[in-house]
């Protein structure tokens, strides 16, 4: 089956490896947190929409900082995935599967990946033409070992997954090392609290020390 998300979108995902997955409380931080990203070489990004300042943090990078590849998350209402889209994220990512969600984001033209946690919401995302999705929450369901049970029946059909919830440096290793994961989600990177305290270091240091681990991981032909 074919990916609705565009192949050069998939490439520069799967290449970073990891996407920092954000909280932004204040639309001025938008552009220092993003070059403290590339600074520490992520250059894909997950605004969530938690936050009512996450569509302006989008604009701002989209238009100071170019080089990065901003999505949004947290879309739970099909009003939030076309203003995604008409706001240019670079792709979708919701907790959840509503199909409701799913069908607004391809009517407006917005690359999405729903989330599922079982084979049924993963049935469901297949029958809407998902091949991305989002395995959430990732630790608390069983983490990778569980990952790879529930996928099983479904490899064949080219399902690849990013999963989010609980990972951290000690642990990503073994996502990373699947086949069946096409990049992690990483909200230990650029957690709440230091974006709030502008704390740029950190979080470059932080996305430093998950850009080595992905990095490492493929030098060793992991």
């Amino acid at each position: 089956m074919e990916s609705q998300i565009p192949a050069e979108t998939l490439e520069r995902i799967e290449r970073c490896g990891v996407v920092a997955v954000l909280v932004v409380d204040e639309a001025a931080h938008a552009v220092p947190l993003a070059k403290a990203l590339l600074d520490g070489g992520i250059d894909a990004m997950e605004l969530t929409l938690r936050t009512p300042v996450a569509f302006e943090a989008l604009e701002a990078i989209r238009e100071q900082v170019p080089e990065m590849l901003p999505g949004v998350g947290t879309v739970l209402t099909p009003e939030q995935a076309g203003e995604a889209a008409a706001a240019g994220a670079a792709f979708g990512v919701a907790p959840g599967l509503n199909p409701r969600v799913v069908r607004a984001a391809q009517q407006g033209g917005l690359p999405f990946a729903p989330g599922v946690a079982t084979a049924s919401e993963l049935e469901a995302a297949l029958e809407l033409g998902c091949r991305e999705v989002k395995f959430f929450p990732a630790e608390p369901t069983g983490g990778m070992a569980y990952l790879k049970s529930m996928a099983a029946p479904y490899t064949h059909l080219g399902v690849r997954f990013v999963p989010l919830g609980g990972l951290n440096p000690d642990n990503v290793r073994n996502y990373l090392s699947s086949s069946l994961v096409l990049a992690v989600g990483g909200s230990w990177i650029a957690p709440r609290d230091a974006i709030r305290q502008e704390d740029w270091a950190a979080i470059r240091n932080n996305a430093y020390q998950a850009r080595a681990i992905v990095d490492g991981l493929r030098e060793a032909g992991g």
